[in-house]
């Protein structure tokens, strides 16, 4: 084992990822602990879905609250992590770290190791009225005092992705709270690091270029001054390069300065260079002071919901939505509840003279959400139903209506930094107040830099699907979509960053027309990132669109046709 606290080291930090959300791929933890050397391993089990999850599985027993699988692995594991030295730091306490560590102290004693176990609270604020949870965004601060009380294993509930890796960086090279470089250094490798396998290749626009079939989790090494090299083990699938790990930086971030609780990073600082095969060295990156806030999520229950999708087929498909759409509003409008939010989408996923019916046929998607669940339960399924022989010719639905289910919402808030208690609960069961920053600087935007000339007037070009010279990764953050997009030289930045602005991306997506677009450029990257204020709706729960967490909007974008130069094609 490392000592409880070693000395600042020159030898780099070996740090790895093992799950990316809560479901992730169950033997990565194993794999990651045979296949090469490490120093900690890191699991990143929530996401905002995740919390309004938990949420629900603490209402039905108030011992739940965290990642069950969690458990589970190290069931398997901790032998192993143990037998070969490695630290173990989890967010799996989600909704109840305390709960977690205790079940971990449980597991520890029946399998008879020496392993010692330490939690990370304070993140859980009261709910607001009407409200499931409230958590603060932690930073990585608490992590730090576990390990170097000596814990193997370090759970904690909401701190941020990347703080699974700035505390473990700051135990191991002795950082203090204001090596602001270096720790944007590892903020920004944890970025890279958190959502697993996209950054070997997983959802990667280029993923034709290597094989992806089942990718390697990824680690980094990370040296004294904050620099590192993103890679994996040796003979794991998938690839690591420029791309896929350009392509995670960029994953549901926005501007130029990304906040968290212990610094601001500098994402147009950053530089990414190729070191050897599946080997990327980040470098360059310049750290801030952080905010004098912290982020909080709030889960609520926003309502009830419910869907019917209904099957046109053949001929007419545009007069047959139209039919079932007046048939449907006649019957809300004679219903004694009438849902307070109704949605039709029509997807043509029809051809014409299809070799197979499935082929021939168009799905219309109704969903409706009210605050009264008899308005979306047995009003819905009852005017569908009713239409069964009475409708379009072809009538049939994908699935019986249901009677609905409660969806939830998750929105942002923030707090001063100083009313929330960062604890660390070290091994022998001490309870270690973290300090507030040393100092603070209210976020500010930071100026568009200056852009590269233009190709030449007069470039030939040909109209073509944007996808064939940029990639693209997109998310969600609350409400909010993101979507980064890059190219891989010079002279495609030269001409994207003056031809996909603001106008020409809502022209590209016509749902973001009436919504507010925000166009961030990032020339180290060769990057712009979109941030699409409200297209999701009230978030992920809520499931407002066809693809509520916009994880296929970049894709969408990617397959839009534009004039390109004959130069990059």
């Amino acid at each position: 084992m490392p000592s409880p606290s070693p000395s600042p080291s020159p030898r780099p930090l070996r740090i790895a990822n093992a799950s990316g959300f809560y479901g992730d791929r169950f033997d990565a933890m194993r794999e990651m602990l045979t296949g090469g050397p490490l120093d900690v391993l890191t699991g990143d089990y929530l996401a905002e879905l995740t919390m309004l999850i938990l949420g629900r599985d603490r209402l039905k027993d108030a011992r739940l609250g965290y990642a069950k699988t969690f458990l589970r692995q190290l069931e398997e594991c901790l032998g192993l992590a143990h037998e070969r030295g490695v630290r173990i730091v989890a967010n799996a306490g989600g909704l109840n770290p305390a709960g977690l560590a205790e079940q971990v102290r449980e597991l520890v004693a029946r399998l008879g190791l020496p392993t010692r176990v330490a939690h990370v609270e304070g993140d859980s604020l009261p709910p607001r009225p009407g409200g499931l949870t409230a958590h603060a965004y932690l930073g990585g601060t608490g992590i730090t005092a576990c390990l170097a009380a000596g814990a193997d294993v370090v759970v904690t509930g909401r701190v941020t992705d990347a703080a699974l890796v700035t505390g473990p960086a700051a135990w191991w090279h002795g950082w203090g709270p204001e090596e602001y470089d270096a720790l944007a250094g590892a903020v920004v490798a944890g970025h890279v690091l958190e959502c697993g396998t996209q950054a070997t290749g997983g959802n990667y626009a280029f993923f034709r270029d290597h094989d992806i079939r089942r990718p390697g989790f990824p680690l980094a090494e990370i040296h004294s001054d904050g620099t590192s090299v993103i890679t994996k083990h040796p003979g794991t699938g998938g690839a690591v390069d420029p791309g896929t790990v350009t392509a995670q930086l960029l994953y549901e971030t926005g501007g130029a300065r990304y906040a968290g609780p212990d610094v601001t990073a500098r994402l147009d600082t950053v530089r990414l260079t190729a070191d050897g095969p599946d080997r990327v060295r980040i470098t360059g990156v310049r750290g801030e002071e952080p905010p004098p806030t912290l982020k909080v999520g709030l889960c609520r229950v926003g309502g009830w919901r419910n869907e019917v999708v209904f099957v046109l087929t053949g001929l007419d498909i545009e007069a047959k939505a139209e039919i079932v759409r007046e048939q449907i509003e006649d019957a809300f409008r004679r219903a004694k509840s009438r849902p307070a939010d109704i949605r039709w989408e029509l997807s043509r996923t029809d051809r014409s003279d299809a070799p197979t019916e499935e082929t021939s046929s168009a799905l219309l998607r109704l969903v409706v959400r009210d605050p009264d669940p008899d308005a979306v339960g047995r009003t819905v399924s009852g005017a569908a139903i009713e239409l069964a022989l009475g409708s379009y010719p072809g009538f049939h639905v994908t699935a019986p209506p249901g009677k609905g289910a409660p969806y939830g919402v998750f929105e942002a808030d923030f707090v001063a930094a100083g009313e929330v208690a960062h604890v660390a609960v070290l091994p022998d069961g001490v309870r270690e107040s973290m300090p507030r920053p040393v100092r603070t600087r209210v976020l500010e935007d930071v100026a568009e830099p200056a852009l590269p000339e233009p190709l030449p007037d007069g470039t030939p070009t040909r109209r073509a699907p944007l996808g064939l010279v940029a990639g693209a990764r997109s998310g969600d953050k609350g409400g909010d979509a993101n979507v980064g997009v890059w190219v891989t030289s010079d002279d495609a930045w030269r001409w994207i960053v003056h031809a996909l602005t603001v106008e020409r991306f809502q022209e590209l997506i016509p749902e973001s027309r009436q919504l507010r677009v925000v166009r961030h450029a990032l020339p180290n990257l060769r990057a712009l990132n979109f941030t699409v204020h409200g297209l999701l709706g009230e978030g992920v729960a809520s499931q407002a669109r066809f693809d509520p967490q916009a994880k296929a909007l970049g894709e969408w974008l990617r397959s839009r046709h534009l004039d390109i130069p004959e130069v990059l094609l």
